[in-house]
Parts: C-alpha cells; sequence; structure tokens
C-alpha cells in the first residue's frame, strides 16, 4: 500500500466508490475535477481506475491527499480469455513501482497505431477534420484513445451521434486491443494487488456475461480474486447470484458506480461495511464505532 491509504480506519458507514473513470481515459470529467466533487460530495475513500492507465496513478492520489480524501491506487485493464472479454479491476499496486506499467505500455502502443490507422482510413474515404486541433486541444491537438476518432467524426458531423461513429471506425478498421488476462494478473499479484472482474453481469457491447459456470471454468486457468458486485448493470437478481457464488468460494467483491462524469454515471455512496473483506485485505480497517478517518 502507498502512503495515502496506509493507516486508513473507516467507520462501516462511510461513502466509498471503487470504480470510477476521469479523462485519462474515457470519462468526462478531468481528475481535479472528480476530486472536488468528490469532497463536495464528503466521500470518504474512493478508487478511480482508469482504463489501463497505471502511470497517472500517483498523480491522482497526490491530488486527492491535498483535499484530504484518501485514493486507493486503482486501474480498470482491458483482457481477454479464451476469447471472452473481461475487464479487470486491480487494487492496491504501487503507483510508481509495479509490473502493470509494462502490461499497459504494450497495450497502449497497439491501441495508439490502430487509432492512427482508422484515422489514415477514414480520411481515405473522404472524411476531413481539419478542426482536429481544436476538438482534440485536451491532447495537445494529438490523436490518443479510439474514441478520439469518434469524437472528431461527431464534431465535424460527420455521425448523428456516438453510436454512429463507432459503426463508422469499426468499418475502418477498429478492434479492440487487450491484454491477455492471465498475464495481467499475474503481473498485479507480482505488484501485492487484488484482481476482480468489472462487472461481469454486463450483457451488452461485446462483454462477456459471466455466470456462475463460466466463473468455475475461468478460476481453472486464471486465480481472480473477485469479482464487482454492487454495478449499476446489474439486476437485483444478478447481484443476489453473486453474493452467492462469491461467499461459496471465499473470494473478494466490490462496489462501484462505473462513473464516466456523465448524468446516470455519476459516482455513487457505498457503504464501506459491504466491501470490509476486500479493503481490509488493501489495509483499511474497519471500526465498529466512530467516525472515519485517516491516521
Amino acid at each position: 500500500m502507498t502512503s495515502s491509504t496506509t493507516h486508513i480506519v473507516l467507520d462501516p458507514s462511510s461513502s466509498i466508490d471503487l470504480h470510477m473513470h476521469t479523462n485519462y481515459s474515457d470519462g468526462r470529467w478531468p481528475a481535479q475535477q472528480l476530486i472536488d466533487y468528490l469532497v463536495e460530495e464528503h466521500f470518504d475513500l474512493v478508487a478511480v481506475t482508469d482504463h489501463d492507465r497505471v502511470d497517472k496513478v500517483a498523480e491522482i492520489q497526490a491530488l486527492g491527499a491535498e483535499k484530504h480524501l484518501p485514493i486507493l491506487a486503482g486501474v480498470e485493464m482491458s483482457t481477454q480469455w479464451n476469447g471472452h472479454m473481461a475487464h479487470l479491476l486491480c487494487y492496491g499496486f504501487d503507483p510508481v513501482q509495479n509490473y502493470l506499467q509494462s502490461v499497459t505500455t504494450k497495450v497502449a502502443q497497439l491501441q495508439l497505431e490502430n487509432t492512427h490507422a482508422v484515422n489514415a482510413e477514414l480520411q481515405s474515404q473522404g472524411y476531413a477534420f481539419p478542426r482536429q486541433e481544436i476538438v482534440l486541444a485536451q491532447n495537445d491537438g494529438k490523436l490518443r484513445l479510439p474514441s478520439d476518432n469518434i469524437r472528431l467524426l461527431l464534431e465535424h458531423g460527420h455521425a448523428a451521434n456516438y453510436r454512429a461513429g463507432l459503426q463508422l471506425i469499426e468499418k475502418a478498421g477498429f478492434h479492440s486491443i487487450m491484454a491477455d488476462m492471465a498475464e495481467t494478473v499475474d503481473a498485479a499479484h507480482r505488484s501485492g494487488a487484488f484482481c476482480l472482474i468489472a462487472h461481469p453481469g454486463r450483457r451488452e457491447r461485446g462483454f462477456t456475461f459471466y455466470d456462475p459456470a463460466l466463473l468455475d471454468q475461468l478460476r481453472i486457468d486464471v486465480p481472480i480474486d473477485g469479482i464487482e458486485i454492487y454495478h449499476p448493470y446489474h439486476t437485483p437478481d444478478v447481484i443476489e447470484t453473486y453474493l452467492d457464488y462469491v461467499q461459496k468460494h471465499d473470494l473478494l467483491f466490490s462496489t462501484g458506480s462505473d462513473s464516466h462524469g456523465i448524468p446516470g454515471r455519476m459516482p455513487k455512496k457505498h457503504r464501506a461495511e459491504i466491501s470490509k473483506k476486500l479493503l481490509e485485505r488493501l489495509g483499511v480497517t474497519l471500526t465498529s464505532s466512530g467516525t472515519s478517518q485517516s491516521l
């Protein structure tokens, strides 16, 4: 654990959110804006889990420390296992010295190459982006993520909505680039982190629905530590099924909003006691009385 999350004591009713994003990946808000919101709304502990970005964790933790908001080291890794997509929430690694960085660097490079290839193909098809430097000003006018091509299409009137933009970049050669799940879990474990499958009950946009039978198969191959149970896409019956599963197999589980800083995807307060087992493994103490504090 890092200095910003060591020796934290929380009341069981403390407000936490262990899954959210900034514009370092696909969130709308810069890190400072997200942290300001979380402080204003009196969150007690959070994890910022930008997709495939561990290089900004220390910076985000420092911003939180300035506002006395403890932030767990976290990342959401894009992985695949036997042809199945899975996002992994990894918590508790050293943000400066870890083995996840090499995994994310490889994925980011391949993703960037694909993003530039898609942009070139779109232009060869007649789509012009004369306002690229303005549209992508926060990236210094440069392509960084696959979503940047969608933004260019939208802002130049080539696509009516996000879905239409996605269809255009897919036709131009966009494809998701993911790390191998076993390699990612190994890197996380060697970095002292715990890995949980994010939103395993998500069914749309190519995501694999991990029912108990598939989870059993996965756990034979990959030593995951748990699953995210409380997520906006999970129905009550799915939540109940997953609760039974983690109890049966003594797994960790987490709670998160998957916030992207847009209406309907805002940070959500969960009681710390729900994720007590995970938090304690991460060095956070839950007390039976008193108020939350950072020692």
